[in-house]
């Protein structure tokens, strides 16, 4: 065998030794795989849910319990959570004299999401958490972790409406237009 056929092959095993170390250390999820879709949380675990405002408190999302909850979650970098979200603001000022409270919350750092929401003018609470955000996405049925994610909660924390992927104006207003109509 020449030193250079040698040399390739301690090279392949290197790296397929880095990647089995790798593989067997990697930080692992503690909660068990889902179904597409499947949601693996409840109305109490969501309303206990907490966040942190952008002076860096902590806010449970049980803050709202008794109102529906239009639950974003979104990313400054993701241009259709951009294009959604003036629909929001504009959605919160007609409806939240009517029991209904949007929420937006990111996993990026609270600076950036302070200064991105007065930037955009945006009139509900934009919260972070971190990794956590990204988890609890996925508790919500996002199995492939895609923003924008929006949940619809009902008064209780139960999932009414929810959708990966922008939501019009109009679709959104028509859920809330229903929910108004059976009482939340």
């Amino acid at each position: 065998m020449s030193a250079r056929s040698l040399f390739t092959l301690v090279a392949v095993l290197a790296v397929l030794a880095g990647t089995a170390l790798w593989w067997a250390a990697r930080p692992r999820s503690e909660m068990p795989p889902m179904a597409a879709g499947e949601v693996t949380i409840g109305p109490a675990a969501l309303l206990a849910a907490s966040f942190l405002d952008a002076e860096g408190r902590p806010q449970p999302l049980g803050r709202f319990e008794g109102k529906v909850v239009v639950l974003n979650f979104w990313a400054t970098w993701c241009a259709p959570c951009r294009e959604e979200m003036p629909a929001f603001a504009r959605l919160q000022s007609r409806w939240g004299g009517r029991g209904v409270q949007f929420v937006g919350v990111s996993a990026e750092a609270p600076e950036l999401v302070a200064r991105f929401g007065r930037d955009l003018a945006i009139n509900y609470p934009l919260w972070t958490g971190g990794d956590a955000v990204g988890e609890l996405s996925r508790r919500l049925g996002n199995d492939r972790g895609v923003l924008p994610h929006t949940v619809v909660l009902g008064p209780r924390g139960e999932i009414r409406a929810r959708k990966v992927g922008p939501y019009s104006e109009a679709e959104l207003e028509s859920i809330l237009l229903e929910l108004a109509t059976k009482g939340g």
